[in-house]
């Protein structure tokens, strides 16, 4: 800044002046030159320097030196809240005298004809240096820096996440220039990477005196789904979902908060990662070394349903203490079923101890205890003969599975499903979830099975199907179903018959047919494997045999003068009291 020129007027006429002729012996031009030379001489648009003598809330007074002061509007010292009277500020001189004779300067202009210039420097000499944050924009913050706006990205304003970026807004901070772009006049600062370097020495201090077991005051920093980071005052920790309790933690928010102080213990620490494994639930005694002494197996217990599985659930009967209840110890029944079908997440449920490890900190629990085991008096509450009403839990080849009450299954053989009907798979019989009568006919305790029979529980035909299809016997049948080995046949009554196919072959030589209706002659009757065996040819061929034998009986006899009667083969017929027997038979079976 240029000084005034102070030096004295010689020549001075006193006596003029006391006269009131103040000009002398020079001309009052002359008296404004010699004035106009002693104050700076500026010009508009220049950069100068200028001093503040006054401020107040709306505006700064600078002397540039000029004839007049100029006025700043303070909004354009924003960045530099610490601004005082007597700072040197650099001005741009906008107009020497606008029409109210005031000169007109602006800090900002001044600022950035020379901020390029010294956002360069300031990234290639690492420089540290001040910016007002103006505003939030997207994924950062909008600085002032040097009349530019430079932006300051969320992740660089400081080592730590930010959840309130709005904290920041209207302050003033230190910066470094990480980035500058000349083509899209693009400037990007860092506050983070003035502290980082500082946290780094911090770091390796802290590390270097760390030791394993040792407790530490920290600050929940972060929670995250899989543990939480604590601040342990300049380098952080973390401590594993795991380790936050001894007891199930769904989620660590369930334990800590943001900005909770709390004390944790050193697991590990890794000296050239800067990896610090903290803990939190060591620092309590474990849950099963409280557990009481008195607890033993057959011991009631109630907890509740922390974990869900197929195989089982996890009861939790105090915290960071589970038994595992089996699905198979849920039940009496011994039907395969999920333990979803029992119980869920959340559940209070009371269980027995079944077995009991403090070593191994083991538990498994039991809830079909709590009722009475049904095979224990099976003998008394299901005796032999007895007939019950079941449901159809399942079907294999060779028979039906039924339930009686849960926990007492029973069979049902396929032979004893039907007196009559011939059943190749029991779907074509019944279906599942279907109830069913049936009757008790074997008891197994040991393997916890009854052996039951449906048929039972009507008469069986065969006493009386026995007197009706005696060998010899025709009765009218129809072919239902033709197999490699021959046909079935169905005989009255429901009952069926079988026929080879050398039996199926008819008078004129041709083979029976499906749905054929014939004449059928009994030649086996086996009540004990309910077995029918006929014969359509043996109806024409035993009348040939007849015949033939009885044209060989004529030979051999004498003439006789009296005509003798034709020899015929008796034909067995169903005779009128088979037809009654069967048809009581009939309405016994209808019933």
């Amino acid at each position: 800044m240029t000084e005034l020129k102070n030096s004295p007027v010689e020549d001075f006429d006193w006596d003029a002046y006391e006269n009131g002729e103040t000009a002398g012996d020079k001309s009052r031009e002359e008296l404004t030159k010699t004035y106009d030379e002693s104050l700076n001489t500026v010009k508009d648009k220049d950069v100068i320097e200028g001093t503040i003598i006054a401020l107040n809330k709306r505006e700064a007074v600078v002397n540039i030196g000029y004839k007049s002061d100029g006025i700043i509007p303070m909004n354009e010292f924003r960045y530099n809240p610490d601004i005082k009277v007597g700072d040197v500020v650099e001005v741009f001189i906008e107009n020497q005298e606008d029409k109210k004779g005031q000169l007109i300067l602006s800090h900002r202009k001044a600022r950035a004809s020379r901020s390029w210039e010294r956002i360069n420097a300031a990234l290639a000499n690492d420089e540290i240096i001040k910016g007002f944050i103006k505003c939030r924009t997207k994924g950062g913050m909008i600085v002032d820096v040097f009349g530019i706006e430079a932006f300051l990205p969320g992740s660089q304003i400081d080592v730590k996440p930010i959840r309130d970026y709005d904290m920041f807004v209207g302050k003033t901070m230190e910066f470094k220039v990480v980035k500058i772009n000349e083509e899209f006049k693009n400037v990007v600062v860092s506050h983070k990477a003035l502290i980082e370097a500082e946290l780094e020495q911090q770091k390796r201090e802290i590390i270097s005196k760390l030791e394993k077991g040792q407790v530490l005051e920290g600050t929940v920093k972060n929670i995250t789904s899989y543990g939480v980071f604590i601040d342990l005052g300049g380098v952080d920790g973390l401590i594993h979902i795991t380790d936050l309790s001894w007891g199930r933690v769904s989620h660590p928010s369930e334990v800590v908060e943001l900005d909770q102080k709390l004390n944790v213990v050193i697991l590990d620490f890794d000296d050239e990662k800067k990896r610090i494994a903290l803990g939190l639930k060591q620092l309590h005694p474990h849950p099963w070394d409280a557990l009481s002494a008195d607890l033993k197996v057959g011991d009631h217990v109630k907890g509740r349903v922390v974990v869900m599985a197929d195989y089982g659930a996890f009861l939790e009967i105090a915290p960071g203490v589970e038994g595992l209840i089996h699905v198979s110890e849920m039940s009496w029944s011994q039907h395969l079923r999920s333990a979803q079908d029992f119980m869920k997440v959340g559940d209070e449920v009371e269980a027995v101890i079944l077995t009991l490890d403090r070593e191994e900190r083991k538990m498994s629990l039991g809830i079909k205890q709590l009722k009475n085991d049904p095979w224990e008096n099976i003998e008394t509450k299901y005796p032999l003969g007895s007939r019950h009403t079941a449901k159809v839990r399942n079907f294999t080849n060779f028979g039906v599975f039924v339930e009686i009450e849960e926990g007492v299954d029973g069979l049902i053989h396929i032979s004893d499903l039907s007196w009559t009907k011939k059943i190749k798979h029991p779907s074509e019989f019944t279906q599942i979830g279907a109830d069913i009568e049936v009757e008790v006919l074997a008891i197994d305790k040991d393997n916890r099975r009854l052996s039951l029979g449906h048929k039972q529980l009507e008469e069986n035909p065969w006493d009386v199907f026995e007197t009706v299809f005696t060998v010899g016997s025709v009765h009218e049948g129809t072919i239902v179903e033709m197999l490699d080995k021959g046909a079935v046949v169905a005989l009255p009554y429901g009952v069926e018959g079988f026929a080879t196919p050398k039996h199926l072959v008819k008078e004129d030589g041709s083979n029976a047919k499906v749905d054929e209706k014939l004449n059928f002659k009994v030649i086996e009757f086996n009540k004990d494997s309910k077995r029918i065996i006929l014969s359509h040819s043996r109806i024409f061929e035993d009348e040939v045999r007849a015949e033939k034998a009885a044209e060989r009986k004529a030979k051999r006899a004498p003439k006789a003068p009296r005509e003798e009667a034709p020899v015929q083969a008796p034909l067995e017929k169903t005779t009128l009291g088979d037809l009654e027997a069967l048809a009581a038979l009939k309405e016994k079976l209808s019933k």
